[in-house]
């Protein structure tokens, strides 16, 4: 079954938030800066799924409510927004057809360079 996925607003809220309190890291791998399962267990016990929640672009409306599998495409680690996982985001999104949530992670990649310009 394919993700019904839809842009979340409140994670490109946070996203950008990030971006303009400085809150970025532009070097690291997103293989190295990706959350593991333990991180994100920790960010459901101390933040519920809402806190979870805002570090993805996208929303699966198709997946129940209070589980990982409602969120897709992260672009940070719990601490700030990481540009590799901005720029994964977006080639996933592409490959998978979710154009509005490619469109999202490129609008803030476009965000990220102007403000570290």
């Amino acid at each position: 079954m394919t993700s019904t996925y839809r842009v979340n607003d409140d994670g490109v809220a946070k996203a950008r938030a990030l971006i303009d309190s400085n809150q970025y890291d532009l070097d690291t791998e997103w293989g190295d800066a990706a959350p593991s399962t333990e991180d994100e267990n920790g960010k459901i016990d101390r933040d519920g799924y809402d806190g979870f929640g805002e570090w993805h672009l996208a929303v699966d409306a198709d997946a129940s409510d209070d589980t990982k599998d409602r969120f897709g495409f992260p672009y940070g680690d719990f601490h700030r927004v990481v540009r590799s996982g901005l720029i994964a985001a977006k080639q996933r999104a592409a490959q998978n057809g979710h154009d509005a949530v490619e469109q999202a992670a490129d609008e803030l990649l476009d965000h990220l360079d102007s403000v570290r310009a």
